[in-house]
């Protein structure tokens, strides 16, 4: 039985008693085959030009021959539209500003001695990425703005890095980087990013690189209401 093309008909059944009949990609393969069916047809007339007659399955097997290899040909060649779509469009990553409005991802970071917590679990919060930078200044300073109510979250790479002495920051970690993805801002090495999340989850402010505390110390007040 002939083998079906992707997207195609496949090739006529033939008997199974002319066993494996294998179509080559170049019609021209067959050049052999046909003159010694011509030689032999040549043959057979020359030897008895009145009473022969040409025995219709041989012809039958090289017509059907023929006509498979055209049509697998036909087949494998002809051109069809959308069979091979361009590359898909790119979708492009949100801007800081568009996460605003959006729901705080359900991560679990985990703490010192490698137990997961829920960032849901803290809100509301301000969370200061610290993978790039550990940047101690900008971690007490926030800290020491923060409203009661208001968890400071001190969010590392592959371990927790150790919060600032005298506060009551939250360090934890993120050893599979879904918070730094899921804002889609690379780390920095001399800054922290800060997110900021209601009590309901919904980010309120994002700030890529924290200068200063006036950088999101309005929406830090707020989030105690």
């Amino acid at each position: 039985m002939g083998k079906a093309d992707a997207d195609g008909p496949g090739l006529p059944d033939l008997p199974p008693e002319w066993g494996r009949v294998v179509v080559p990609n170049d019609a021209s393969a067959l050049a052999d085959e046909a003159e010694q069916v011509r030689r032999e047809l040549r043959r057979r007339v020359a030897a008895h030009p009145r009473r022969w007659r040409p025995p219709a399955v041989p012809v039958l097997v090289l017509l059907v021959a023929v006509v498979a290899t055209i049509a697998g040909l036909i087949t494998v060649t002809w051109p069809r539209p959308g069979r091979y779509p361009g590359p898909a469009a790119s979708t492009p990553d949100p801007a800081p500003g568009q996460l605003t409005g959006r729901g705080l991802p359900a991560l679990d970071l985990v703490d010192a001695g490698q137990s997961p917590v829920p960032l849901r679990g803290l809100l509301p919060a301000l969370v200061l990425l610290v993978d790039g930078c550990a940047c101690p200044d900008r971690v007490a300073e926030a800290a020491a703005a923060a409203p009661a109510g208001v968890t400071v979250v001190a969010v590392s790479g592959g371990s927790p890095r150790a919060a600032p002495a005298g506060t009551d920051v939250r360090a934890l970690a993120d050893p599979a980087g879904g918070l730094r993805a899921f804002v889609h801002l690379p780390a920095r090495s001399d800054a922290v990013t800060a997110v900021l999340a209601d009590r309901d989850g919904r980010i309120v402010l994002v700030v890529p690189e924290v200068a200063t505390i006036a950088d999101y110390h309005t929406e830090l007040v707020r989030l105690a209401g």
